[in-house]
């Protein structure tokens, strides 16, 4: 296994000004140590990581990190910067940061180097180290442990042996972090740390990358109370039942420990006992600081759009790999493959029509599985397992049914709803071990079927009707009002929730295409090429506007834009949201209205310019994201360029520098 840190991938003298610049200059010595294949692409996945939450750490650290296709072996690049870098921790800019590169199929063993670096951050004589270092070599070695950090007391006290004392408070505690790589492992050992300096027994279970040890359950009996800091579900809630339960988000735990177990001991001494059930959430109400994927505590409207986004998110890998099958499919054999006769019956393997059949049929397949797949992450979102099989039972009715993507946002809801309830009765402890498996969702299964069938299933199925009906005689204004909408919704978090609630709504008509629903694909997927393209042109027409960073992304949005990939203007709307957001969204607003009024169709929920050949009225659909990038393209320059109208002269200077080298104004 190579090393994972050299004296190359270290700079300690980092001179970039921003996250995004020092991320560059990192990853750039990535490149040449030959650890990362695709510098733009690295980029973007590190950029779509720090836009899930800021990765600054008080104490002055930064550690932007991701997992990436782009990256050939496990590495880890370490800057220093004097001036200090923000990178969005409380406690202000951050002078020492690591770039952690993580491959897609990071293995066990180079995940747990990983976390070990992370909890070694918590060592204040290890930072101090960092910061005191002189030579990169050296500085390498520390960082992979080759060098003590302070020497042992060679002559230590022996340790009083006083078998009468108190037993300590115990605590057991489960962190965890959306990539599992650097926070989890941070916040296990901020907690541990804290508990020892309080005279606390801490006990940690990490759910990140490197694996899952389950805690003994002796340890979890005997614990006094429970800390979860996570921003992922924890996972077999059930163990940690009948205990006082602090429930927050992963960076409380590494900000905060000290405190986390002052609340956890008051809770045990007030008695107060969260109702955590055998396999779903809590109801603690935690103090803050977001708490976990499971937002137990959160508005119910918060939670409402979690459950939505479990089941978009799981079902988008099936939107993508049936859709694009049977666009491929209509791309070789027509419109009209889709009538053919079943390859399993016939099948020529040099005729090519056979072949587009059998990719249509195969997509087709993958299409039939979006609302059961809604349902059932839904569900799961809300309940965890037990919750999958009511989920994909009611998703299977809501097609019986007719009731189609509605029936399935439905189903899941119920589903969820159900199995919560049914946790909350009180069992034996003899059923307990049953529940999950087998009680549970044959009961909620029962209860999902019914309600599907028989109470809301026809319904919702008229209501899908109606609104079939009434996209397939959309026209004139009514359309262009629409497109304006989706338009609005597709740019304005690129990616975010709002994002996806548009273009599930569009990919929930491609499962029963009409005319309707095809045009309201065709807008979304317009509108949402829009930002990138927007940015990528600003940046070519007026380059004195941006830093050098900024353009360097913008060569790199031009194919990001052109793929339907909205993700790729988030470091700009990072950077300046005042002014990239509205203008994007003015401009996907002018690119749904005009894909709308022009009626161009798609039947591929995915693709870009490369399913251009699959759009009715391609010619005019391309005209209307070209409208739309200009008019975004217009606004952010002419927003940028009042910006710096209306600043001092050395406002220009830093507008035209280089992010690689800072700028000194004068008074």
């Amino acid at each position: 296994m190579s090393e994972l840190i050299t004296a190359e991938l270290v700079d300690l003298d980092l001179s970039a000004a921003t996250k995004d610049a020092a991320a560059r200059s990192l990853a750039e010595r990535m490149v040449a140590a030959d650890r990362v294949t695709d510098l733009d692409g690295f980029l973007a996945d590190v950029a779509a990581r720090e836009a899930q939450m800021p990765t600054g750490l008080d104490g002055g650290i930064g550690i932007p990190h991701c997992r990436s296709e782009h990256v050939s072996a496990p590495t880890l690049a370490f800057g220093r910067s004097a001036a200090g870098i923000d990178f969005g921790a409380a406690d202000g800019p951050a002078d020492l940061i690591f770039l952690i590169a993580a491959p897609a199929g990071a293995d066990d063993d180079h995940l747990t180097i990983l976390s070990a670096l992370a909890r070694r951050l918590m060592d204040p004589e290890f930072t101090a180290a960092l910061r005191a270092g002189t030579d990169p070599g050296a500085v390498a070695a520390l960082i992979r442990g080759e060098q003590p950090t302070e020497n042992p007391d060679p002559d230590p006290e022996p340790e009083e042996d006083d078998s009468t004392a108190a037993a300590p408070f115990r605590i057991v505690a489960v962190t965890s972090c959306p990539t599992g790589i650097a926070h989890t492992y941070m916040a296990a050992e901020s907690l541990a740390a804290a508990g020892r300096a309080e005279g606390v027994e801490v006990t940690v279970e990490t759910q990140g990358s490197a694996g899952f040890k389950k805690l003994d359950p002796a340890v979890v009996a005997a614990a006094d109370a429970v800390i979860w800091a996570h921003d992922v579900e924890v996972r077999e809630k059930g163990r940690f039942r009948g205990k006082p339960l602090v429930d927050v988000g992963v960076k409380a735990g590494i900000n905060r420990p000290a405190e986390l177990i002052a609340e956890a001991r008051r809770k045990a001494e007030r008695g107060e006992i969260a109702a955590v059930s055998e396999d779903g959430g809590s109801t603690d109400s935690g103090d803050g600081d977001g708490g976990g994927s499971g937002t137990d505590h959160a508005h119910f409207g918060v939670r409402l759009r979690t459950y939505l986004m479990s089941g978009v998110s799981y079902m988008v890998p099936f939107v993508a790999a049936g859709g694009l099958l049977i666009a491929l499919s209509f791309a070789i054999g027509g419109y009209e493959i889709a009538s053919a006769k079943s390859v399993a019956d016939h099948f020529i393997w040099g005729e090519a029509d056979s072949w587009a059949a059998l990719l249509n049929q195969i997509g087709s397949a993958a299409f039939a599985f979006l609302v059961p797949v809604l349902a059932g992450y839904i569900a799961y979102g809300m309940a965890d397992r037990p919750a999958l099989v009511p989920g994909f039972v009611g998703g299977a009715i809501a097609l019986t049914v007719n009731a189609g993507f509605l029936g399935g946002l439905v189903a899941g809801l119920l589903a969820g709803a159900v199995v919560m309830a049914i946790q909350r009765v009180p069992v034996h402890a003899t059923l307990r071990g049953i529940m999950p498996v087998l009680v549970i969702p044959l009961i909620a299964s029962a209860v999902v079927g019914f309600l599907m069938f028989i109470v809301v299933g026809k319904p919702i199925a008229s209501l899908q009707n109606a609104l079939t009906d009434w996209l397939n005689g959309l026209s004139g204004s009514n359309a262009v009002i629409l497109g304006v909408v989706l338009g609005l919704m597709m740019c304005f978090d690129m990616g975010g929730p709002l994002n996806k609630v548009a273009y599930a709504f569009a990919v929930g008509g491609l499962a029963d295409p009409t005319d309707g629903s095809l045009k309201v694909m065709a807008a979304v997927m317009a509108a949402g090429m829009v930002p990138p393209l927007a940015m990528a042109l600003a940046t070519t027409v007026r380059k004195k506007l941006f830093t050098k960073t900024e353009r360097e992304n913008g060569r790199a949005a031009w194919v990001l834009g052109a793929s339907f990939i909205t993700e790729g203007a988030i470091p700009f709307a990072a950077a300046d949201p005042l002014r990239v957001i509205p203008s994007v969204m003015a401009g996907g607003a002018v690119t749904g209205a005009l894909s709308m009024a022009f009626g161009a169709t798609l039947r591929a929920p995915h693709g870009g310019v490369f399913v251009v050949p699959l759009i009715g009225q391609p010619f005019l659909y391309l005209l209307a994201i070209a409208a739309g990038t200009l008019v975004a393209t217009a606004l952010v320059v002419l927003l940028k360029g009042a910006r710096r109208t209306a600043s001092d002269p050395a406002g220009e200077a830093e507008a035209t520098g280089s992010d690689d080298s800072r700028v000194t104004v004068a008074a």
